[in-house]
């Protein structure tokens, strides 16, 4: 399996090629200010039960995530940038 390291900012600018990367089987790892934070993995390279077969499967896992009031939250996070 290749790996590769790139910034955060150019990971931005290049998810699509990313993305084929993954399908074509190489994991890239994605740093922020040098420190590894994230990666884009092939499916492949997950055990079975992390991968979902379809969307439906990630229906209600963000349940919450926004708070109780998930336009304010949003809101919020568009005033912070």
């Amino acid at each position: 399996m290749r790996r590769s390291t790139i910034g955060a900012e150019e990971a931005r600018q290049t998810l699509p090629a990313l993305l084929d990367r993954a399908a074509e089987g190489e994991t890239t790892i994605i740093s922020r200010r040098g420190r590894p934070c994230a990666a884009v993995v092939p499916l492949s390279a997950l055990p079975p039960a992390r991968r979902a077969a379809s969307m439906n499967d990630l229906r209600g896992t963000g349940r919450g995530l926004w708070g109780d009031d998930p336009a304010a939250t949003i809101a919020a996070g568009r005033d912070a940038w």
